[in-house]
């Protein structure tokens, strides 16, 4: 058991009261990690201390920020050792899990590096005779990220790498659960060397997180807000921020498809949509919930599915012997095979899978799923793919767009022109062709449509959704006014 501390201008400290929570071990049951349990005055705390720090982070030079943050990557993969052991710990992820997470992390420190050139305007032309318009961008100030469980290193990093290299400073909500894990993150960010108050974390209890939240999102420093999440809680952060009048960037839940026409190259589709169903036990908001599958080739690919995920076994991730390990906790284990039960005793078939220890759920594959079942339209999040067999092209897209969210998405098929046509009818923020729904990189614009949520994380996109757009003149030579 490890205990941890808030981070308030560069500092380790308490909650003001003394109060701290624990998560627990998900497969052992035992307390993985005791944090503090911040109040209100704690988080307005980091936020003054941020705020505070604000005006002369602004004024570092892109060079400046830009060693920081690279020096940031070196360190994340310095902690490597403590991150894989705290993410086992508190939600049992493998190894394999934890050091790509890392990897990845590191890349988004790199990018995020690159961008402090990048933060550029323009001249615009301006109808005033001896008059230059320009359009700039700056740092809005403070920015609150929230960053979720499920790939806690890459999410938390990328919640505050951005509006780093842009000049604002930081505030981090962690993770109830995975408070080790994501302040791990801030102090690797701090063996950089980051000025004080620059990027500060705050923990706290479940049942206060709400008020938490609250009191930060309505910070008079704070400018803007970044959550990754659920739908549900997404609504509510939409709610608060829009009450502040206070933008937010919002990546939300999933129910991603991969439609196989039935030209696809079916091996390349399988070991796509294992990889894609059943990375991180299915707990990634890009992961595959859905196989819409030609009729045509159904059977060939669902025979062959069916062999590939009945080697994937799940397990202890601290045994390493499995690919799959556990999924978050007991309450998912239920929704999961709740889903399951529904799905089976209204028709549909248990292909491969379907086995529960505790937290250990096995890679499960559910064929002729039809929306009378619960798991048609519910998001899994968890190691359980769905197939749906249909019978043309604009059937597959009408299945596709057939949900509330519209984050990543994928189509298989060798026509080239084909596939394209169907990934523009494909109502997502993000489409693959021949690719699975499961991909990644830190310079791409990331994010989704409808319930998945709004705004874009990643390279130039994220420069737009963490700087002020301001418009400037400068006017030389005679003014003449109408009055």
């Amino acid at each position: 058991m490890i205990q941890v501390d808030l981070l308030i201008n560069g500092l380790p400290v308490a909650a003001s009261d003394g109060g701290t929570f624990q998560r627990l071990n998900p497969i052992t049951g035992e307390v993985a990690t005791t944090a503090a349990a911040a109040t209100v005055d704690d988080a307005m705390r980091a936020a003054d201390a941020a705020a505070l720090a604000f005006p002369a982070w602004a004024e570092v030079t892109p060079r400046d920020r830009r060693k920081y943050l690279l020096d940031a990557a070196v360190a994340l993969h310095g902690r490597a050792d403590l991150i894989v052991a705290a993410m086992a710990e508190e939600i049992g992820a493998t190894t394999g899990w934890a050091m790509f997470n890392i990897s990845l992390a590191a890349d988004m420190l790199i990018e995020a590096a690159s961008l402090t050139t990048q933060i550029a305007g323009e001249i615009i032309p301006a109808n005033r005779p001896g008059s230059m318009a320009m359009a700039t961008r700056q740092p809005v100030g403070v920015v609150l990220s929230i960053a979720p469980w499920n790939a806690p290193v890459i999410l938390g990093v990328r919640s505050i790498a951005t509006a780093l290299a842009c000049g604002n400073t930081v505030v981090m909500k962690t993770s109830e659960i995975c408070p080790r894990t994501h302040m791990l993150i801030l102090q690797a960010m701090h063996d950089a060397g980051l000025p004080k108050g620059v990027l500060n974390g705050v923990s706290n209890a479940p049942q206060n997180a709400a008020e938490i939240v609250e009191a930060l999102i309505s910070h008079r420093a704070v400018r803007r807000v970044n959550f990754t999440g659920s739908t549900r809680v997404g609504r509510i952060i939409a709610e608060t921020a829009g009450r502040h009048l206070k933008p937010a960037l919002l990546e939300l839940g999933g129910k991603a498809p991969m439609v196989i026409l039935n030209d696809a190259d079916i091996d390349n589709a399988v070991a796509a949509a294992a990889f894609g169903a059943f990375m991180n036990q299915g707990q990634i908001c890009m992961s595959t919930e859905r196989l819409i599958v030609e009729d045509e080739i159904a059977e060939e690919f669902v025979a062959k599915l069916t062999i590939k995920v009945k080697s994937l076994k799940a397990g202890d991730p601290r045994e390493g012997k499995s690919p799959l390990g556990s999924v978050v906790d007991k309450s998912a284990t239920q929704r999961i095979e709740t889903l399951i039960k529904d799905a089976i005793d209204k028709g549909a078939i248990l292909a491969a899978g379907g086995g529960v220890e505790g937290t250990i759920v096995q890679a499960t594959l559910l064929d002729r799923v039809s929306p009378a079942m619960r798991i048609y339209t519910e998001e899994t999040f968890g190691p359980v793919v769905s197939i749906i067999r249909v019978g043309s092209i604009d059937e597959a897209v009408r299945v596709a767009n057939d949900t509330e969210y519209g984050l990543s998405a994928a189509v298989f098929s060798r026509n080239i022109t084909t596939a394209m046509a169907v990934a523009k009818r494909i109502e997502s923020g993000i489409c693959h062709i021949n690719g699975p729904t499961v991909h990644d990189e830190a310079q791409m614009p990331f994010g989704g449509v409808k319930d998945s949520g709004y705004g874009r994380f990643g390279g130039k996109a994220g420069i737009a959704e963490f700087t002020e757009l301001r418009w400037m003149t400068i006017q030389d030579g005679p003014l003449h006014f109408p009055i």
